[in-house]
């Protein structure tokens, strides 16, 4: 399934005028989850369909016209105990709001956000839009496990000019997803195009960003690649990250290592996450230039992380024809215990010592 178009009923829309922010919960057209699941597919999407247009909201604007506008992207997650949380939502909540203000908006109030999140799931697992825990799942690492796709967004005021966004709305909406990969094999390859560059907005959740990371993906996979990864600016011989998700290659020293956070890296939660836990674990992590040929004498596993992707391992990287592999085509030790550590904690097999989950049934 991956990503869905298919968005649950309820939706929260907030507008930013000169009183502060207004917001409100629309119920867009529904039957019960089971009316739905029994409808043909043709009816299916067309109901899936009418819920995402909204009338109400101009159609030429900085968003559509510039791409001036940022996301977010978290997951609400069911638990073994039969309960739904959501994965550390305050850190969605402080970038969103960067991103919102580097973009010279409004910034959306964290308190707010945490709120919208949690009462969307909410008020849609009522209804039964929800998944609920199955134990196959941990068969294969909660790699091909359900979820709720939690997508807050901004959404600019009417404009044809080119000008920042002064009255912007925040939308949230959800939608169920699986797996993001779907490759058998997880290769990646290295692009020639350029994702960031300094004093842009790389380091912005910005619609923006994902023109050039579209277009490089679909190259990828059209080569028969799972992944690209993007090289620095400047020199072209740095790692920054992959489509949509940061990278990191542990060493065959045991070293850990990341590109160092900048102007043209996303700050990603689940990066933030995963450092935390290999450091819990006594490793040694590294932020900082990490160039492709320091990967290719000395890397021993690969993988990138993500709010879709996880902690997804890599099993080769190639560059201008030239390909390594890690730790001989197999998933490496640290990455596997990252991977499922990670997921443990977020579907509640595992205790969250962290208070990294917030419940919301």
């Amino acid at each position: 399934m991956a990503f869905s178009l298919n968005s649950y009923p309820i939706t929260y829309r907030a507008k930013f005028t000169d009183q502060g922010w207004s917001e409100e919960y629309l119920e867009k057209h529904h039957k019960t989850i089971t009316e739905e699941a029994a409808l043909s597919e043709a009816d299916r999407e067309a109901l899936a369909a009418s819920r995402n247009f909204y009338a109400d909201m101009p159609l030429v604007n900085y968003t559509t016209q510039y791409g001036l506008g940022c996301f977010e992207g978290l997951k609400a997650l069911p638990q073994k105990d039969g309960g739904l949380a959501i994965f550390r939502p305050d850190q969605n909540a402080k970038r969103f709001k960067r991103s919102m203000e580097g973009l010279l908006m409004p910034g959306f109030p964290e308190e707010a956000f945490i709120k919208a999140v949690v009462e969307v799931v909410r008020r849609n697992a009522l209804l039964g839009f929800r998944p609920y825990y199955k134990a196959e799942w941990e068969k294969d690492s909660f790699m091909t496990a359900d979820s709720v796709y939690i997508r807050p967004f901004t959404y600019a005021e009417g404009g044809i000019g080119v000008a920042p966004s002064k009255a912007p709305w925040v939308m949230v909406i959800t939608t169920p997803v699986s797996a993001y990969f779907s490759s058998a094999r997880s290769e990646a390859v290295t692009t020639d195009r350029i994702r960031a560059t300094p004093r842009g907005t790389g380091w912005i959740k910005a619609a923006s960003n994902y023109v050039i990371s579209t277009l490089a993906k679909h190259e990828a996979n059209q080569a028969g690649f799972m992944e690209c990864v993007f090289l620095d600016a400047k020199e072209g011989k740095y790692l920054e990250e992959g489509s949509s998700c940061n990278i990191f290659v542990r060493l065959k020293n045991g070293e850990l290592v990341t590109p160092a956070l900048g102007d043209t890296i996303l700050p990603g939660i689940t990066r933030a996450s995963v450092i935390e836990l290999a450091r819990d674990k006594g490793v040694n992590v590294s932020e900082r230039k990490l160039s492709i040929d320091e990967v290719f004498s000395e890397g021993a596993e690969c993988f990138v992380t993500g709010t879709a992707a996880g902690v997804t391992p890599i099993e080769s990287l190639t560059h201008q024809g030239k390909k390594v592999v890690f730790n001989n085509g197999k998933v490496g030790d640290l990455s596997a215990y990252l991977r499922d550590t990670l997921k443990g904690i977020q579907y509640g097999t595992i205790p969250d010592t962290k208070g990294w989950m917030v419940r919301v049934l």
